[in-house]
């Protein structure tokens, strides 16, 4: 039902407990980190009723400032989440949770509150649940990329840059 091993791609079935599931990460992240997050939502494709996905929840997590990272760090590698850095305007701080070794259920995105990648995240998601025309063309463009990127993720991912791009700047 959730996880993937770490590098490939599988494009599997909505499964209607994820929206479960993640809003108990996104408690628990809540709860952990306190007043050092302003909010924590589900996003990517598995936060879209019905949409073929990854089998690993994203979520979003958007903090006052990036001067908490190092006090995030510290409190949810303490409790388990594996720290993979800062990737920028391409996940912000990237957290993993992982069932068991290199199997990922759950991508943690930390990201400045109301910055752009935070309002990409929300309008992205936001776009796919409502625009039955932008999710039926990602879902063509995730299975092609899978049938191409199987055991590379970072090429899969990649490979969906341009279109989000485009779907976000149509949308503006």
């Amino acid at each position: 039902m959730i996880g993937l091993k770490r590098h490939t791609v599988e494009i599997v079935e909505s499964h209607p407990n994820w929206p479960r599931l993640a809003t108990a990460i996104c408690a628990k992240v809540h709860d952990l980190c306190g007043k050092l997050v302003i909010d924590v939502q589900h996003v990517g494709s598995t936060s879209v009723p019905g949409l073929p996905s990854k089998p690993i929840l994203d979520v979003a997590v958007g903090v006052p400032n990036l001067s908490v990272i190092a006090k995030i760090v510290d409190i949810l590698t303490e409790e388990g989440y594996i720290y993979r850095g800062d990737a920028g305007n391409n996940g912000g701080h990237l957290f993993v949770i992982e069932s068991e070794t290199d199997v990922r259920i759950a991508h943690i995105h930390v990201v400045q509150y109301g910055c752009e990648q935070w309002l990409n995240y929300l309008k992205f998601r936001t776009i796919l649940r409502n625009d039955p025309i932008v999710r039926k063309e990602y879902v063509e463009l995730k299975r092609d990329l899978f049938r191409r990127f199987s055991k590379d993720r970072k090429s899969y991912t990649a490979s969906k840059v341009d279109f989000i791009s485009r779907v976000l700047n149509c949308n503006s």
